[in-house]
C-alpha cells in the first residue's frame, strides 16, 4: 500500500496534521507522521518520528536545539534531521509521498523534505503564505512541489479548513498510488537537448522542437524567468543533457539590471564545466522583467519599457547595463572546455529590439556584438546571422549549428 510521509510542526499544528492524516489514510494510503516541531510538545497526535529522533537526525538534541539563541538557528539544524530522514525512507522505499501542513516555519522545514526529493515524487505543502505577493522559491526551489493555499491559517479544524485538507489528502493519497505503481520513470534512452525560452522567443523554439525531434532527439525547454535557468543549470550538472541550446540569456541580463528573472552567478557554468555542445544566442539580452506597470521601481523611471501583459513589464537595460551583461556571457563561454557556437541574430534579440521596436537600439547591439566576437576565445565559433531572433531563418541557422556540434 502506498505510503505518504507527513511532516508538521506537532506542537502548533498536531490536531491539524492528525485530520490530514486521517483522510489521506481514507483515501486508502498509509501514513508516516514525522515531527519538525522545536519548542513544545505534540498535541493531539503520536508522531513515528519525533522531535527528539529528527534533532539526532541532524547530529543535535533537542535540548540543543532549543537552546540555540535564535529560533533562525535551531531552524537551520532542524532541517539537516528532516532531509535526513525523508532521504533515508525514500532510500529504502519507504514512502511513497509526501505532504504537509504549515505557516512559515513549518512551509519551510517542509520544503526541506520537498527540494531533496526526486522530480516525478509526490510532494505537497499546504499553506496560508501560498498567496499574495510572497515568494515561492523557499517552498519550492528548482523541483515539482504542489503547493496549495489553505485559505484560512492553520489552527483549528472548520468549515474551510476540513475542506482543503480533505482535497489535500486527496491529492497526495491520489499522487501517492500512482508512484507506487509507476515507481520513478525509467530514462528513455534518448538523447535530450536543454533550451530555454521565453514568450518573447517561442515561436523560433517551436519552429526548431520537430526537427531536433526527427533526429531521435529529446527537446528540453526551460522557461528563462530566474528559476527555469537554475533548475536546467543543475540537471545539465547531474548528466541530463547531452547539449544546450541556451536561445534565451534574459536571467543574465537580470543578474545585471535587477527585476524577477535573476538567474544568478552560476548562470552558464553546468554546460561549460560538463564539456558537452554550447550553441548560445544572445536573446533577450536587451531587458529586464518587473511586475505591472505601477510596480516597476522608480530607479526605471524614464526607461523605455513594453507592456507584456497585465502582470509584466519589460524594461530596457542601459547601455552600460547591456555591456555588462555582455561581458558577463563572454566570461562564462570563455571558460567552456567543451564545443561552444555563438549565434547573433543581427536584426534583434527580443520581440521589441526590432526596427521600429520600443528597444531597437541597433548601434548599442552593434557595439555588443564586436566586444562579444572580440571577447571569445580563438576555439569558439563565432556566427553572425542577417535576421531577427524570431525569424525562421534564424532558427534554421542555429539549429544547423547545434547538429553540427552534436
Amino acid at each position: 500500500m502506498a505510503t505518504v510521509l507527513l511532516i508538521g510542526t506537532l506542537d502548533t499544528k498536531g490536531p491539524e496534521t492528525a485530520y490530514l492524516r486521517d483522510a489521506v489514510q481514507a483515501n486508502g494510503c498509509e501514513t508516516l507522521v514525522l515531527d519538525s516541531g522545536i519548542l513544545g510538545e505534540a498535541v493531539g497526535i503520536t508522531a513515528d518520528f519525533p522531535r527528539a529522533v529528527v534533532a539526532e537526525a541532524a547530529g543535535s538534541t533537542i535540548d540543543a536545539l532549543r537552546n540555540a539563541g535564535t529560533r533562525g538557528k535551531a531552524v537551520e539544524e532542524m532541517l539537516k534531521g528532516v532531509r535526513k530522514i525523508t532521504l533515508d525512507l525514500l532510500a529504502e522505499g519507504r514512502i511513497h509521498g509526501m505532504a504537509a501542513l504549515g505557516g512559515a516555519e513549518g512551509s519551510v522545514l517542509a520544503a526541506a523534505a520537498a527540494k531533496v526529493l526526486p522530480i516525478g515524487f509526490p510532494k505537497l505543502i499546504v499553506s496560508p503564505i501560498a498567496s499574495g505577493h510572497r515568494k515561492f522559491a523557499p517552498f519550492v526551489g528548482t523541483k515539482d512541489v504542489l503547493v496549495m493555499h489553505s485559505i484560512v491559517d492553520i489552527l483549528g479544524l472548520n468549515d474551510i479548513s476540513r475542506t482543503v485538507f480533505e482535497s489535500a489528502a486527496a491529492a497526495i493519497a491520489g499522487m501517492a498510488k500512482g508512484y507506487e505503481v509507476r515507481g520513478a520513470l525509467a530514462p528513455s534512452g534518448r538523447k535530450a537537448v536543454a533550451a530555454t525560452m521565453l514568450g518573447n522567443t517561442t515561436r523560433p523554439l517551436m519552429h526548431m522542437k520537430p526537427q531536433i525531434e526527427a533526429h531521435g532527439l529529446d527537446f528540453v525547454i526551460f522557461h528563462a524567468n530566474g528559476v527555469g535557468g537554475q533548475a536546467m543549470e543543475e540537471l545539465i550538472s547531474a548528466g541530463q543533457f547531452a547539449a544546450v541550446l541556451d536561445y534565451t540569456l534574459s536571467e543574465v541580463a537580470g543578474n545585471i539590471a535587477g527585476g524577477f528573472h535573476v538567474g544568478g552567478p552560476a548562470r552558464l557554468d553546468a554546460a561549460a564545466q560538463a564539456g558537452i555542445p554550447q550553441v548560445v544566442v544572445p536573446g533577450c539580452l536587451d531587458f529586464v522583467v518587473w511586475g505591472a506597470k505601477h510596480e516597476v521601481p522608480p530607479q526605471y523611471a524614464g526607461r523605455p519599457t513594453y507592456y507584456h501583459n497585465p502582470e509584466f513589464t519589460l524594461v530596457r537595460l542601459t547601455a552600460e547595463e547591456q555591456m555588462a551583461a555582455t561581458r558577463f556571457v563572454v566570461d562564462k563561454l570563455n571558460h567552456a572546455v567543451g564545443p561552444v557556437t555563438v549565434v547573433v541574430p543581427l536584426g534583434g534579440g527580443s520581440i521589441m529590439d526590432i526596427d521600429g521596436g520600443a528597444f531597437w537600439q541597433p548601434e548599442l547591439n552593434r557595439r555588443c556584438w564586436d566586444a562579444l566576437r572580440d571577447g571569445l576565445k580563438r576555439e569558439i565559433r563565432y556566427v553572425e546571422v542577417p535576421a531577427h531572433i524570431n525569424d525562421p531563418s534564424f532558427a534554421d541557422a542555429a539549429l544547423a549549428e547545434l547538429m553540427r556540434l552534436i
